[in-house]
């Protein structure tokens, strides 16, 4: 079933994938809304689960024209990258698929770029370094 969403092994641990995407979205000027650690509060609520954390992030000058244009888009973004952990210790990285949001939402062809951007963002951080 196509939900949407594309997963991608990582070759690093959660907390050093999220770091390297912390930097990266740093150093290209995108806001880090929020970093949601599911685990972690997990775990302060007396529960386990593997490490799994959200970042939410975005760019105003990106996401605006997408709102404008597609006012119903507003409910996915600011776009989010989920780091887990699965039961044999795989590190994966999932987002929302451009395609499956441009489909969603009718987002004019222009400007899926705005969001396109997110699979190069992946691929600088899951390569080995």
């Amino acid at each position: 079933m196509d939900n949407g969403i594309i997963s991608v092994p990582s070759n690093h641990s959660v907390d050093q994938t999220v770091e390297k995407l912390k930097g990266i979205l740093e150093a290209k000027g995108v806001t880090l809304f929020a970093l949601v650690d599911h685990s972690g509060e997990a775990e302060k609520a007396g529960m386990k689960m593997p490490p799994t954390k959200l970042l939410i992030f975005g760019s105003p000058k990106a996401g605006t024209p997408l709102m404008v244009a597609a006012p119903s888009i507003a409910i996915d973004l600011p776009l989010k990258i989920l780091v887990s952990e699965d039961d044999q210790g795989k590190v994966w990285v999932s987002y929302n698929s451009p395609d499956y949001l441009k489909q969603r939402h009718a987002v004019p062809d222009d400007l899926v770029k705005n969001i396109d951007v997110i699979g190069k963002l992946i691929q600088a951080v899951i390569i080995p370094s």
